[in-house]
């Protein structure tokens, strides 16, 4: 969600301090992973929109990306830091989409609670970001 190794392991450390702080809010409705993942999820969009980075952080890595340099820790290839840069450049809504549902395996039934909105807000945030996905890696190799 962060684009940043650093920071995502800041926002992890501080959703389970949330966690442990609120563990008497959990009411057992859902899975406890999804409950410990919503409030990391909510902790990141909080994150995002406070920071006012983003943009020079995307500006830096698009001139790396284009200036052939290896991106550095994280992201072990090319391939792998150009779909990073790609998720970074997707609304925050549908980059927790898209995480959620891809990289967390969740159903959208399960990204729904965890995002509070209803499984076809899910289903429609997947299909557009997929779609700009697509559009962003379009001159990728397809293998």
């Amino acid at each position: 969600m962060t684009g940043s190794p650093d920071d995502a392991e800041e926002l992890a450390q501080d959703a389970f301090v949330r966690a442990y702080q609120r563990l008497g809010t959990f009411n057992g409705e859902s899975r406890f992973s999804s409950w410990l993942c919503k409030i990391a999820i909510n902790l990141s969009l909080d994150w995002r929109r406070r920071e006012r980075r983003r943009d020079h952080l995307r500006t830096k890595w698009a001139a790396e990306v284009a200036a052939g340099d290896n991106p550095g820790d994280g992201f072990p290839d090319e391939l792998s830091w150009r779909v990073q840069g790609a998720l970074n450049r997707l609304p925050a809504k549908q980059r927790a989409a898209i995480v959620l549902t891809i990289y967390e395996n969740q159903s959208h039934a399960e990204a729904a609670k965890t995002l509070g909105c209803a499984e076809a807000t899910v289903s429609w945030r997947v299909f557009a970001a997929r779609r700009k996905l697509k559009h962003l890696l379009k001159d990728l190799p397809h293998e």
